[in-house]
Formats: C-alpha cells, sequence, structure tokens
C-alpha cells in the first residue's frame, strides 16, 4: 500500500526493519508515539480509498523497470473487432516497435482474441474436412496465418526473457546497494561528530538512494517505507539543530504544495486514463523524491493531495461506469445477433440458392457480432462460447444439406472432367468448321453441370478454361487473319469482273473457251471471299454462262468446267469434313432429280392424250431437262470420287 504521507513516522517497517528495532526508535524519539497516532488517522483515511492501492502497485510495476511507464501511452485497440491477419499485424508492429517490457497487457489481449479465432476456424475447417469425406482422425490443418502468428510470439517471448533476465541481476544488486544505504542512515543517529558533517553525510546518502535503480517489484513498497522511515527519525534527531531542519521542511514543502496544485489541475481535466497516469507519476515524486515536511503542516498538505487523488479516481470511476454500460449495450447486440443466428439455424431450407443465402446472412451477422465492441469481462467467454454454438448448429446443418449433395457432386464431377477431356482433345484442331460448333457445346453443357466438390471445383475448371481458351484464341486469331486474306480476294475478284464484263470473244471457239478456262484459274487463284461477299461468285457465273451461251457450249460441259473451280477449292483446303459434306450434297441432289423424273413420269401415264398434246410435251420437255440435270450430277459425283481416291 503506498504511504499515506512520508512526513510521518512510521512505527513499522514491514519486513525491512527487525521487530528490535522498533523500540529503540520509540525509546529514541519522544515524538515517535504521537505521529504514530498521527499515522493512525490518516491510514484510516487511506484505508477508505482504493486507488492509493491501485497507484502503489502500478508504481512498483514500473520501478522496477524505469521506463515502463511507457505502457500507459500505448494505447489498447479494440482487438476484438481485428481479424487474425490485423490481429498478426498488430503483434508484429508492437514486437518490433515498442519496448519490450511495455507491451505484455497488449500481447496477452492480441493472443487471447487470436487464439479464440484460431479455434473456431480450425472447428469450421474440420466440419468441411468431414463434410468432403474425411474421417475425424486424419484431420491436421494449420493456416500459414497461425506459423506467422506463433513466430512473432516466439520471438516477444524470448525478448522478453532475455529482457528479464538481464533485469533480475541488476534489480538484486540495486535492492543491496539501497540496504546499503538504509543501514548507512540508521548509522546516523547519535554519532558523535560535527552536526553538519552528520548533515552533510545525509545529503550525501539521500543522493545516492536517488541514483541507486530500480528493484524488485515485490520489494519496492517495503524498501522506500524503511527509507522514509529511517529519514524521519533522523530529522527527529536534527531537533537539536533546527535551522537545518527547518530549511529542508520549508523546501519540502514548497515541492509537495506545486505536487497538490498540478493534483488538483489534473481533477478538472476531462481525460481520465491520462489524469490518472499523471497523478501516477506526483505519487512516485511525492513518495521517491521529496522529504517530509514539518509536523505543523503534514495533516494539510497530505489531506490535500489525497482529496485530489480521490476527486480524479471518482471521475475514473465514473468513466469505468460508463464503460461497463457500453459493454452492456455490446452485450445485448451480440445476444441478439446469437438469437437470430440460431433462428436461421432452426429453419433450414431444402435448395442450394437458399442455402448460399442464409449462408451470406450468417456470414454477415459474424462480422457484426465482431464489430459489436467488447462485452463486460465476467460473460466474455460464455458470450463467445453461444456464439460458436449457434454458429456450430447452422453449419451442421448445412453440411448436413450438402453432405446429401455428395453423390450428385463427384457424378458432375465426372462429367466436368469428361468435357475437360473433349475440350484438351479438341484445343489443337483446325478443323475449324467442325470443332467450333463441338466447342461451343461443350462450353454450354458445363454451365448445365451443377456444383462438383470444393476441393475440385477450382482445379477442373481452370484446365477447361484453359483449353477452351487455347482453342478460340487460336480461331480468332486464324479468323482476323483470314478475314483481311478474304477481303483481299474480294477486291481483286472485284476488279476481276470488271474488266471480265469488257470481254469480247474472238470468234475461234477453241480459242475462246481456253480464255474461258484460264479466267477461271485466275478466279480461282485470288482465293475466297468473306461469307457475306459470296454473291459475288454468283455474278461471275452469271458472266461465265452468258460466254458459253454465245459459243453455243452445252449445259454438262459448261457445269463441268465451272465446277472444276469448285473442287479446286476443295482439295487445296484438304478438309475432309468439306469434301463429306459435298458428297452428301451431291448425292442429297441426285435423290431429288430422281425423285422430279419419277414423278413426271408417273404423271405422264395419267395423260390421256398422244406425244403432239402439247401437256405431253411439255412434261417431256421437262423430263429431259431433269435427265440432263441427272448426268451433270451424276458426272460431278464422279470427279468427286476421282479427287478423293487421289
Amino acid at each position: 500500500m503506498l504511504d499515506k504521507e512520508n512526513d510521518n513516522l512510521h512505527d513499522d517497517a514491514e519486513g525491512m526493519e527487525s521487530a528490535s528495532n522498533q523500540p529503540e526508535t520509540e525509546a529514541t524519539n519522544p515524538e515517535a508515539s504521537e505521529d504514530a497516532q498521527d499515522n493512525k488517522v490518516t491510514t484510516e483515511v487511506e484505508g477508505d480509498d482504493e486507488v492509493q492501492n491501485e497507484i502503489d502497485e502500478s508504481n512498483a510495476e514500473d520501478a522496477e523497470d524505469e521506463g515502463n511507464i511507457d505502457r500507459h501511452e500505448i494505447p489498447l485497440l479494440d482487438y476484438h473487432s481485428m481479424n487474425m491477419d490485423k490481429l498478426t499485424d498488430e503483434l508484429y508492429r508492437l514486437v518490433s516497435k515498442e519496448r519490450i517490457q511495455a507491451i505484455k497487457d497488449h500481447v496477452d489481449q492480441i493472443r487471447s482474441e487470436f487464439d479464440l479465432k484460431y479455434q473456431e476456424l480450425l472447428e469450421q475447417k474440420k466440419e468441411d474436412f468431414i463434410h468432403d469425406g474425411g474421417n475425424e482422425s486424419d484431420f491436421n490443418y494449420t493456416a500459414p496465418i497461425k506459423k506467422r502468428f506463433n513466430d512473432i510470439y516466439s520471438e516477444y517471448r524470448d525478448k522478453r526473457n532475455q529482457y528479464y533476465k538481464n533485469l533480475e541481476q541488476k534489480l538484486k544488486s540495486n535492492l543491496d546497494i539501497r540496504l546499503e544505504i538504509i543501514e548507512e542512515l540508521k548509522g546516523l543517529i547519535n554519532v558523535e561528530e560535527n552536526i553538519n558533517d552528520t548533515y552533510k553525510h545525509f545529503k550525501e546518502l539521500q543522493d545516492r538512494w536517488r541514483n541507486a535503480g530500480p528493484v524488485p517489484r515485490m520489494n519496492y513498497n517495503d524498501v522506500w517505507r524503511t527509507y522514509h522511515h529511517h529519514v524521519e527519525i533522523f530529522y527527529d534527531f536534527l531537533d537539536l539543530n533546527r535551522d537545518l531542519r527547518d530549511l529542508d521542511f520549508k523546501h519540502n514543502l514548497e515541492e509537495k504544495e506545486k505536487i497538490i496544485e498540478k493534483a488538483e489541475a489534473l481533477a478538472v481535466i476531462n481525460d481520465v486514463n491520462k489524469a490518472f497516469r499523471e497523478l501516477q507519476i506526483l505519487h512516485k515524486i511525492w513518495k521517491e523524491d521529496i522529504g517530509p515536511v514539518d509536523r505543523e503542516h503534514r495533516e494539510d498538505v497530505w489531506n490535500r493531495f489525497s482529496e485530489a487523488t480521490k476527486t480524479i479516481h471518482r471521475k475514473r470511476q465514473e468513466y469505468f461506469k460508463n464503460q461497463d454500460e457500453i459493454h452492456e449495450s455490446n452485450l445485448q447486440v451480440k445476444q441478439e445477433i446469437i438469437r437470430k443466428i440460431e433462428e436461421i439455424a432452426d429453419h433450414p431450407v431444402t435448395s442450394h440458392n437458399l442455402w448460399q443465402k442464409q449462408i451470406r446472412e450468417v456470414e454477415e451477422l459474424r462480422e457484426k457480432f465482431f464489430n459489436a465492441g467488447r462485452v463486460p469481462y465476467k460473460v466474455n467467454e460464455s458470450t463467445w462460447a453461444a456464439f460458436k454454438e449457434a454458429v456450430r448448429r447452422f453449419n451442421r446443418k448445412k453440411n448436413g444439406f450438402y453432405k446429401n449433395l455428395k453423390k450428385e457432386q463427384h457424378d458432375n464431377l465426372e462429367r466436368k472432367i469428361a468435357l475437360v477431356k473433349l475440350a484438351e482433345s479438341l484445343k489443337d484442331s483446325d478443323d475449324w468448321d467442325m470443332t467450333t460448333p463441338v466447342m461451343k457445346k461443350i462450353q454450354s453443357d458445363w454451365k448445365q453441370i451443377g456444383h462438383v466438390p470444393r476441393k475440385y471445383s477450382d482445379k477442373v475448371w481452370n484446365e477447361f478454361k484453359a483449353a477452351c481458351n487455347h482453342y478460340f484464341d487460336r480461331f480468332h486469331a486464324r479468323k482476323n487473319k483470314d478475314f483481311q486474306e478474304e477481303m483481299t480476294a474480294f477486291d481483286q475478284k472485284k476488279d476481276f469482273l470488271d474488266r471480265l464484263k469488257s470481254y469480247e470473244l474472238s470468234g475461234d471457239k477453241d480459242k475462246d473457251l481456253e480464255q474461258i478456262k484460264a479466267f477461271i484459274e485466275e478466279w480461282k487463284s485470288y482465293g475466297r471471299v468473306p461469307f457475306n461477299k459470296k454473291n459475288i461468285e454468283s455474278k461471275f457465273n452469271k458472266i461465265l454462262d452468258a460466254l458459253f451461251k454465245k459459243l453455243d457450249v452445252d449445259k454438262q460441259k459448261s457445269e463441268m468446267i465451272k465446277y472444276g473451280n469448285k473442287l479446286q477449292e476443295i482439295a487445296e483446303a484438304d478438309n475432309d469434313h468439306a469434301l463429306r459434306n459435298e458428297k452428301i450434297f451431291i448425292r442429297r441432289k441426285i435423290d431429288e432429280v430422281k425423285a422430279e423424273i419419277r414423278q413426271l413420269e408417273n404423271n405422264l401415264q395419267f395423260i390421256n392424250a398422244d406425244a403432239n398434246n402439247p401437256i405431253v410435251k411439255d412434261v417431256i420437255k421437262n423430263i429431259d431437262g431433269y435427265k440432263n440435270d441427272l448426268s451433270i450430277w451424276k458426272a460431278k459425283l464422279k470427279k468427286l470420287k476421282n479427287l478423293d481416291e487421289n
């Protein structure tokens, strides 16, 4: 407990002074009994005010390291609202930037919050592991953030241990020095020497005491009480030389009145935590740096200092009372959040979309829970336990639903793997006309397949996407290149048509026929044109038909000359798919022409007229035309087969 007033004579050295010394002290100092009575009065006052115990204990802790008061200047953040990443970052900042002995409270709170959140993560990962088909006994999970946190915490612990290992010997040595000073102080009483020399020796001991350094926390208050006890005895001894004593008393009174004024000023500021920290420093100065005052002023200065201390304490208690009310309000918010999660858990749904909606709702509630602020310490653990249980209840029902979908998800996985294999087998294909529709279809099929197990989802999707992207990147690159080439061919053919329109036959049929064939070869050399420009081919064929007509070339011959153009395009494309399609097209045309011929011949049987009848003549003419077309289509098919064989 903090000394009620250093100026009062203590009749109890709290273990630092042997019991046998006490009677000797009272006998030597007749005023000691009166001082003891004064001490009882102020002790009663002090005992009524718990703030002095708190200041005493805090100063004892700070005294162990003269800079440990820094811990009061490092803000305690709302660690509860931080996630594990932020907690780890804050731990790293503290360990790397702050004094290691000043951050214990901060580190303890950070570790507590991290452990709670990491335990929740482990439980969730375990449930997911079992949900995905794993055995509980095989579960083994360590998050990377846990390793980083442990490494930083180990560094903190090593630094702290090393610091206090070095400090321990230093504190013990300082304690021995202070005890030696006390013994020398005791020896000043009743010495046979000039009082001025004794007083000078006393001042030297005071200087040595102030520079002796920190002592162990457990010894701090006792050694200071013992020291002040013998200082007061010495001042009573100085009663023989009142001039020296009164001079010190006057100086000490002035210094203590300055401290009282500072304490009274602190009592009116709004920042109660700052006021309390500075009050603590004032008590430390009062106790450690300033000696006693004369008996006339002792009670008054102590009462004034004590009253300012109590005022600050009352304001601080009111502040904490308000904090308690805030914590109680936070508790109500968190309890309502827990109730809502329990309500969601008690009303499970039966579709994936609705489950996803509930999952989002619970995640939002979890976020609100962490941001709701602190709750009263006595219910912190139980509130956290209730929250975790509510979330676990929801997760168990959610996992139960998805467990029933497990077989379906594995079936979906097999189907998607099959699509991946198909996409990979086609990704390097150059058969654009055949492959492109297939690739588009498997993309559509992929969208129709439902969910797969989570641990395979990214893998199969990335493989499928990579194969599709590979193909379509090649397809678009080729298409862009082909389009430019086709537009060039279109421009060339357009110019060629303009020249062809002005061509005049020479009158030599064979020569003109060879020239037309040369025109066809030149036309073919320009290559394909864009699909939406295909009508230029019809324009070219119309000009050819007009030229063939002028040359009186029969239809079959002219058609076969023109067909050679198309055959060459098919041959140069080296496209089996196009060749097959052409065969199918010609065979269908042959079948259509044959069907027309049969129909006309059947119709002819029902016409009751001779061959000179106009209707009969028209039907026969049509039949002959279709037969001529049939021979052309058969000739084309023969050429096509020869191309296939070659």
